[in-house]
């Protein structure tokens, strides 16, 4: 990151730490609010392998790429302020934040919105990585339409795997079921999936074979090779959220169907995390979250830290108001409320400015 010096003396009401769409949404609409906000971006979007985001209204099939670049404009249109660097650690500052690059770049802030977003870490066979995002997919709502009617592939890799064999049956009949790493079907699993025409593989897959760049076989263990021309994986959803360390705030395990699917960074609705002035949006804090649900979470955080800032500002100024009234020596005799007490606090800090009755 390129830290400017009026940025190292600058505290902004908001650093949001991440650039998709969560963040660039949060700090969007707390551009809109006349909040000064500085979006930390390093630049790894995770869905940057698809050819376009999905199911984004309005938006169908953009590239993740035009989709990200159309939000940073929008951001500096209402005078956000937008750098590219990676965040170390982020501390507690008097009452506000200083956040720290890896570059040794310093910012401060009142609050802080976190859309770092996951990792997806993928099953290790080899082949499969390179094909991430293409013909290597995990959401059937993000993907299926693109592979309808294809042979399509599950890696079986834990007790979901029947359920997403029966899932993507939705999108084409050649469904095949890789047992690989997955625990036995029962008895109904089998018969689901028979009824469904779904084929199961028994064995574990050693390779995926590739040709002219697109996904064209899965190799067993034993040498049996079976064609695919899309196939469908369960990564491991991991929170960016180390930096996050020093301020107490730790990822946890998220669950679903009883069976650990990553780590989050827990929040509420709201995206309020356990740390005061903190708030979270985005996959770094629900996992299953797609890019327009993404979005509209960063709106949320923002929209409530926007709220608590208001919130803190008023007290402020309340204290600050009945400061200047226990200032003033002249209006000894008066009700702290009189309207004459208040004309001569008026006269005291406006001077020749005051106006009105």
């Amino acid at each position: 990151m390129s830290v400017h010096p009026s940025q190292d003396e600058q505290r902004y009401d908001v650093v949001v730490i991440g650039g998709g769409a969560a963040g660039l949404s949060g700090a969007l609409t707390l551009g809109r609010a006349r909040r000064s906000v500085l979006v930390i971006d390093a630049g790894e979007p995770r869905n940057a392998p698809a050819d376009g985001v999905h199911n984004y209204l309005g938006r169908e099939g953009t590239p993740p790429g035009e989709l990200l670049a159309t939000g940073r404009g929008e951001v500096r249109r209402y005078g956000g302020e937008i750098v590219t660097g990676r965040v170390a650690t982020a501390e507690r500052d008097g009452d506000g934040f200083r956040v720290v690059l890896d570059d040794g770049g310093e910012v401060r802030a009142a609050r802080l919105l976190v859309t770092t977003g996951l990792v997806d870490e993928l099953p290790e066979v080899p082949g499969l990585a390179a094909l991430w995002g293409s013909d290597v997919l995990h959401c059937p709502y993000c993907h299926g339409w693109e592979v309808r009617d294809q042979a399509v592939g599950v890696l079986g890799t834990g007790p979901a795997a029947v359920h997403q064999a029966l899932m993507w049956r939705q999108w084409t009949k050649s469904v095949t079921l890789f047992l690989h790493t997955a625990p036995e079907p029962g008895d109904e699993e089998y018969e689901q999936l028979a009824a469904r025409g779904i084929s199961v593989v028994d064995g574990t897959v050693s390779a995926l074979e590739s040709e002219n760049g697109r996904l064209a076989r899965a190799r067993l263990e034993r040498g049996t090779l079976v064609p695919v021309h899309a196939l469908v994986v369960a990564p491991r959803f991991t929170a960016r959220a180390g930096f996050l360390g020093s301020l107490g705030l730790e990822a946890s395990a998220q669950e679903m169907n009883g069976m650990v699917i990553g780590t989050r960074v827990p929040a509420d609705p709201t995206g309020r995390t356990a740390v005061p002035g903190v708030w979270a949006a985005g996959n770094v804090t629900e996992l299953t979250e797609q890019v327009i649900g993404s979005a509209a979470a960063g709106l949320r955080a923002a929209a409530a830290i926007n709220a608590d800032l208001m919130a803190e500002e008023t007290r402020d100024a309340v204290e600050a108001r009945r400061a200047d009234f226990s200032d003033v020596s002249d209006v000894s005799g008066f009700s702290d409320f009189s309207p004459e007490a208040e004309r001569r606090v008026s006269e005291r800090v406006l001077g020749s400015r005051r106006h009105g009755l």
